[in-house]
Parts: structure tokens; sequence; C-alpha cells
């Protein structure tokens, strides 16, 4: 009830800012070069869904954030593991990834090209540059704030230390390993995109940049309104898939207790 709750106030948000917007659109006080109405919005959406530009660019977007996506866990789970068996090595690779965390990934995007072209090799970085960070922080987190009870146990039964990772410290991590994903999610996003309007034939980036060149405002607001509507389904996806984990958790806790 309390979910249900949430979802019709921010509807009823969503849909007076939708009033609003349109009643701007009728009084004229902006042209519809610099605010379409909601109608001309809704117009657009529909000829780039039938004419499958917008399904084909969102397609585009998706694999490479799925491809960044991918290669950031493995490093991650890869820096995840190496920290948790071999604590010492920390000091020496640490330092450098602190440096490199604060660095915007944007910013690497001509170096980026300079190196590897215009090709997918560039986008498909700045993805991993910018999700990577939030993943290791949260795999670190949770694999050092595993249960010191559950070590134990694993000691007792005579567990080596690759065995306590992947049968303790690693199921325990879940749930922070989800938030860093989560938190991936936005930052994946926002790279993408700015990667797409820097150097890209396709994708949700160059869509808008097109579309803005072409002076079609229309087309802009779509494919902002799409990568803020995909990005709030699949936030709400890892939402659930948290709550359901971290439920998990807590029982084995009180089990414990």
């Amino acid at each position: 009830m309390k979910t249900w709750k949430n979802f019709w106030k921010g509807l009823l948000v969503f849909l007076l800012l939708l009033l609003a917007w349109d009643l701007l659109c009728r009084a004229g006080i902006w042209s519809s070069y610099v605010l379409p109405s909601p109608g001309s919005v809704w117009r657009a959406f529909l000829n780039m869904s039938q004419s499958g530009e917008l399904l084909q660019n969102i397609a585009v977007s998706l694999k490479r954030v799925l491809t960044g996506f991918v290669i950031s866990f493995v490093l991650s789970f890869l820096f995840g593991l190496l920290s948790a068996l071999f604590p010492k090595a920390l000091p020496f690779y640490r330092p450098l990834l602190n440096a490199l965390r604060h660095v915007p990934p944007l910013s690497l995007v001509p170096l980026l090209i300079l190196w590897f072209g215009i090709g997918e090799t560039p986008k498909i970085a700045v993805i991993v540059l910018a999700s990577f960070f939030p993943m290791l922080i949260n795999t670190d987190s949770g694999l050092a704030g595993c249960d010191k009870k559950l070590l134990e146990v694993g000691k007792t039964l005579g567990f080596s230390k690759s065995q306590q990772f992947f049968k303790i410290m690693l199921p325990y991590a879940v749930p922070d390993i989800l938030v860093g994903m989560r938190i991936w999610l936005g930052y994946s996003l926002r790279a993408i995109v700015g990667a797409e309007m820097i150097a890209a034939a396709s994708g949700l980036g160059y869509m808008i940049l097109d579309a803005q060149t072409m002076s079609r405002t229309d087309k802009v607001i779509v494919g902002i309104v799409v990568i803020g509507a995909i990005g709030l389904v699949i936030d709400q996806l890892f939402k659930l898939v948290i709550r359901l984990v971290s439920h998990g958790r807590r029982e084995v806790q009180e089990c414990q207790n």
C-alpha cells in the first residue's frame, strides 16, 4: 500500500508538470522552437517509434551500456578478490585508482579518440571509467563489512582464503554490490550520452545532438524523456532485487542472533 501511495504521489507531480508545460505553451510565452507543446513531443515520439529510429538508437545505447557493465563488473570483481585475498597489495595500486577516480571520464574522450579512433572502443571505455569506481567502492565495502562470526565459522570448518571469499564474503557482499550496480547505472547513462554526442553515428546521445542541429526540439525532448524513463525502470528493478537480497541477509543475521 505504501508503494502504491508513493506511486500515485509521483504520478500526480508528473501530471501537474505536464499541465504547467501545456499552459505555458498555450500562453505563447516561448516559441514552439524553444518549447514545443506536449502534443508535438508526443507526435514526434509516435513518428520516431513507427519509423524504428527510436528503438534502433535505444538498442545501440543499451548494447554499449551492457558491454561496459560486463567489463566494469569483471574488473571490480577481480580487484575485490585481490583486496580480500591479498590485502597487503592494496598500498601498491589503490593510490593510482583513487587518482583516476577523480578524473571526469568525458575529459578523456579526445585522448581515447586519438588512440582508438571513433569506433565503439572509446564509447565503451568511457562507460567503464564512469561505472568502475562506484562498483569497486561498494564491492570493497561489502567484502570488508562481512560478519566476523561467519568468517570464524569458516575458519573452524577449515575453509581456505578462496573458500571463505566465494562461500562467505561474496554472498554477504551481494547487496552492496547491487547498490554499486544501481549507482553505476546513473553514471553509465550520463557517460554514454556524452560520448555519443562527441563521436557517434547512432545511439540516444547522437539522436539528441542530430535533432538539435536540425532544430527539432521536440525530438530532443523525446530523447531526454526516453533516457529518463529507461533509467527509472532499470533503477526500480535494481531496487526490488536489492530489497529481496537484503531481506535474505537480515534473515541470516536474525538466525545467528
